[in-house]
C-alpha cells in the first residue's frame, strides 16, 4: 500500500513511496516512537537510491525551495532542519567513509576508534545519511559493501549520538540489524507489501512513455488513454521493480517497429526476462545478448571504454563477437548507458583522450548476467588475458588507461592476481587505489614477496596520490629496504623513468637517534665514505662510545655510504666529518620536519627531492657530494639524490 491521497501531489523525483517517505519523515524529526536508525533494502532495481536521493532533496534546505512542499502531502516533508551528513560510499573504501564523516564533524580524532569515541561525546545527536552501500569500494569483487557494514554502519547504529539512516542490500541488512536494542532499527523493505508502490510504478511507465518527456510519438504515447493503459500493464506486469518498468518502456521505444501493446507476452516480470523477451522480439537469440553484455556486466570502475567492448565480448564467447555489436545497439541498447569520458592527462601519465564508456544501465542487469554464467571466474580470466594481449609490446606505459588501472579487480575475480603481481612496471603505472584494494583481497600467504612490498608501499602511494615518477621513486626505495634490488634495479633500467634518486642500501636496525656521514681515511692517502649511525648500546657489530662511571653512553655502527658495507673494524675515532666550511659549500642543503625531508639547491634554491615517511624521521644528514643518509625507527637507508624534479620516499 502506499497510503497517498488524492488531494496531495507526489515527490516529483519519486512519483510515490508515500508510506515509505512517511517513516522516513517520521525519522528525521526524531518523532515519539521513531526509530534512531532506518536501514532501506530491497532488491537490486526496487528504487532504493530513488528513494533516498528524493527525500534527500527534501532535508537539504537549498534545493527544498525548489520543491512544491505545500502540494505535498504534510506527513511526508521533514522539517527545515541543518542537512544531514552524506557520506558517499561509491568507489571508496569503509575506512574512507569514516573519515569523510570525521571531516564533516570536524572531529579531532587520529584513530578510527577515536571517531566514535567523539561522536558518542557529543551534546547533540548528528544524523547520517549512507546511501549506495552496494556501490562501495574501487573494486567490484572485494567485499567492500561488507566491510562497510562491519566497520562502520554497525558501529554508528550503535553510537546513540548518531541518527542513521543507510541504504543497504538485502544479505547485509540482518548484520546491521544484529545486536542493535530493541526498537532502535526500522528496516524498509521496498518489495514487502507494506512499503510497495504500484500507483508510483504506474505513473513511472506513464511519465516514461509520454513525448512530454522525451518518448518518440508513436500511436501507443500519443494517445493518452492507449498510453495509461500500457502504462498500466507495465506496473501490473513489473511487480515491485521500478528498474523492470524503465527496462520494459526502453525496449519497447527502442524497437517499436512491430510492437502490439495489447499483447502483454512481451512485458517483462523480471530484469532476466526484460532480457530474453527483448532479443526474442528482435529475433535474436537470448544467449547472444547475454555474451554481449557479459564483459560490461564483469567491468570494474565506471565503465568500459567501447573500443574494448568487442575484443572482450569475443574473448568470453570464444569467436568473433565484433559483427554482432557493430549492428547491436538496437538489442543492446535499452541495457546500456554510454557516457563520454573528458580527456584527462597528468604530467607523467599518457594522455587518457575524450572518449564513449559504456556501463550497464542498473547493476541488477550484471547480477542477472552473471547469475546465467556457467562459471565467473573461467570468464574473468578469459578477460584478464584479453586485457593483457591488449598491452602495446607488453609496456604498461602505453596501456590503455582501463587496462592498467582495472585488470587486477578482474583477474582478482578470477583468481589470477598473484601471478599478475610480478612486474614492478606495473606498480608503478596503475592507479594505486583500485589497485591497492585488490591486493588487499587476497590473502597474505598467497603473495610474492614483491606483492608483500607493494602492499606495505601502497598506503603511501594513495595517501599522497604520487603520480608515475614519484610511485617509482617510493616502490624502488621499499624494494631495496625489503631485500629485493631485482625489482628496485628493473625500475631504473626498463621503466625510462628519470627518478630523483637512487636507493644505496637500507639497513634495518631499530634506535637510531643520530647519523653522521663522513670518510675514513685509508693508508694509500685516499678516504671511504661512511655513515656512522648511533645505536643502543649492545646493538650487533657497534662500537661502544661515550661511557662514563654508571652511565652506558652510547654505541655507533660504521657502514659504508656508497657501498653495502658494514665496517665493523673500522675505528670511530678516525672518521672524518664534514667541516662547516664543507658542508656550506656543498651543492644541495638540507631541512627537516618530523615526517618530510628536503632537499634544494643551494645555488637557485630549487626543491631537488621533498622526501616523505609514514614514519617519522629520527635523524638525517647530507654528504658533500649528494648522498642522503636517513633514519626512521625501523633503520636508516642511503639514497643517492639527483637533481631532477622533487620526489616522495618512504
Amino acid at each position: 500500500m502506499t497510503g497517498s491521497t488524492e488531494d496531495y501531489a507526489p515527490h516529483p523525483h519519486i512519483g510515490g513511496r508515500t508510506a515509505a517517505l512517511r517513516a522516513l519523515t517520521a525519522w528525521r524529526e526524531a518523532a515519539p516512537g521513531a526509530p534512531r536508525v532506518v536501514v532501506v533494502t530491497g532488491d537490486s532495481g526496487s528504487g532504493r537510491s530513488r528513494l533516498l536521493t528524493g527525500f534527500l532533496m527534501l532535508c537539504e534546505p537549498e534545493y527544498r525551495k525548489r520543491l512544491p512542499l505545500d502540494e505535498l502531502d504534510p506527513s511526508t516533508v521533514p522539517p527545515d532542519l541543518p542537512a544531514p551528513a552524506v557520506p558517499v560510499p561509491e568507489g571508496l573504501t569503509a575506512a574512507q567513509v569514516l573519515w569523510l564523516l570525521a571531516d564533516h564533524y570536524e572531529l579531532n580524532a587520529t584513530s578510527v576508534e577515536g571517531v566514535y569515541a567523539e561522536l558518542a561525546a557529543l551534546d547533540e545527536p548528528v544524523t547520517v545519511v549512507v546511501p549506495d552501500v552496494d556501490r562501495a569500494g574501487p573494486v567490484r569483487t572485494a567485499g567492500e559493501p561488507a566491510r562497510l557494514v562491519r566497520e562502520v554502519l554497525s558501529p554508528l547504529a550503535a553510537t546513540e549520538t548518531v541518527r542513521l539512516l543507510a541504504e543497504v542490500p538485502r544479505q547485509l541488512v540482518a548484520e546491521l540489524a544484529e545486536g542493535q536494542a530493541s526498537g532502535t532499527v526500522q528496516i524498509i523493505d521496498l518489495d514487502e507489501p507494506e512499503w510497495a508502490d504500484p500507483e508510483g510504478l504506474l505513473r513511472h511507465a506513464h511519465a516514461a512513455l509520454s513525448p512530454e518527456f522525451g518518448a518518440p510519438e508513436l500511436p501507443f504515447t500519443v494517445d493518452p488513454a492507449a498510453r495509461l493503459a500500457l502504462g498500466a500493464a507495465i506496473g501490473r506486469r513489473a511487480g515491485t521493480s521500478p528498474l523492470v518498468v524503465q527496462l520494459a518502456v526502453n525496449c519497447i521505444l527502442m524497437a517499436p517497429e512491430g510492437f502490439d501493446p495489447a499483447d502483454e507476452r512481451f512485458l517483462p516480470t523480471s530484469v532476466g526476462e526484460a532480457l530474453d523477451l527483448h532479443a526474442r522480439r528482435l529475433g535474436t537469440d537470448s544467449q547472444t545478448l547475454r555474451l554481449m553484455l557479459t564483459p560490461l556486466a564483469l567491468a570494474e570502475a565506471d565503465g568500459m571504454p567501447v573500443q574494448l567492448w568487442a575484443r572482450l565480448a569475443s574473448a568470453v564467447a570464444g569467436q568473433d563477437m565484433s559483427q554482432a555489436l557493430a549492428g547491436g545497439m538496437l538489442l543492446a541498447g535499452p541495457f546500456v548507458q554510454p557516457e563520454e569520458q573528458d580527456a584527462d592527462a597528468s604530467d607523467d601519465e599518457q594522455a587518457d583522450d575524450g572518449r564513449t564508456l559504456l556501463r550497464l544501465l542498473h547493476p541488477a542487469i550484471g547480477d542477472e548476467i552473471r547469475a546465467g554464467l556457467p562459471n565467473v571466474a573461467a570468464a574473468q580470466s578469459q578477460i584478464a588475458m584479453a586485457l593483457l594481449e591488449a598491452v602495446p609490446e607488453q609496456d604498461w606505459s602505453k596501456a590503455d588507461p582501463y587496462v592498467r588501472d582495472n585488470i587486477a579487480g578482474h583477474t582478482l575475480e578470477a583468481g589470477l592476481l598473484p601471478q599478475l603481481l610480478t612486474d614492478p612496471a606495473l606498480f608503478v603505472h596503475a592507479d594505486p587505489v583500485p589497485l591497492r584494494a585488490a591486493v588487499e583481497a587476497v590473502p597474505t600467504e598467497e603473495l610474492g614477496a614483491p606483492a608483500r612490498t607493494y602492499l606495505r608501499t601502497a598506503p603511501l602511494l594513495t595517501r599522497t596520490q604520487a603520480p608515475v615518477t614519484l610511485r617509482a621513486a617510493l616502490l624502488e626505495t621499499a624494494f631495496v629496504e625489503d631485500g629485493l634490488p631485482e625489482y628496485a634495479e628493473a625500475i631504473h633500467r626498463r621503466l625510462g623513468l628519470e627518478l630523483p634518486w637512487q636507493t644505496l642500501w637500507s639497513l634495518p636496525v631499530p634506535g637510531i637517534s643520530a647519523v653522521t656521514v663522513g670518510s675514513l681515511p685509508r693508508p694509500d692517502g685516499s678516504a671511504t665514505p661512511v655513515a656512522v649511525l648511533v645505536v643502543p648500546v649492545g646493538t650487533p657489530g657497534a662500537h661502544p662510545v661515550g661511557a662514563s662511571g654508571e652511565e652506558p653512553g652510547s654505541a655507533v655502527l660504521v657502514h659504508g655510504l656508497v657501498q653495502s658495507d658494514h665496517l665493523g673494524d673500522a675505528d670511530p675515532e678516525q672518521i672524518l666529518r664534514p667541516s662547516e666550511e664543507e658542508r656550506a659549500a656543498a651543492p644541495l642543503g638540507l631541512s627537516r620536519g618530523a615526517d618530510y625531508l628536503r632537499v634544494w639547491d643551494r645555488a637557485d634554491q630549487e626543491l631537488v627531492a621533498a622526501l616523505i615517511s609514514d614514519t617519522p624521521f629520527t635523524a638525517a644528514d647530507i654528504s658533500p657530494d649528494g648522498i642522503l643518509l636517513l633514519a626512521t625507527e625501523h633503520g636508516a637507508k642511503a639514497l643517492r639524490i639527483r637533481a631532477a624534479d622533487a620526489g616522495i620516499a618512504s
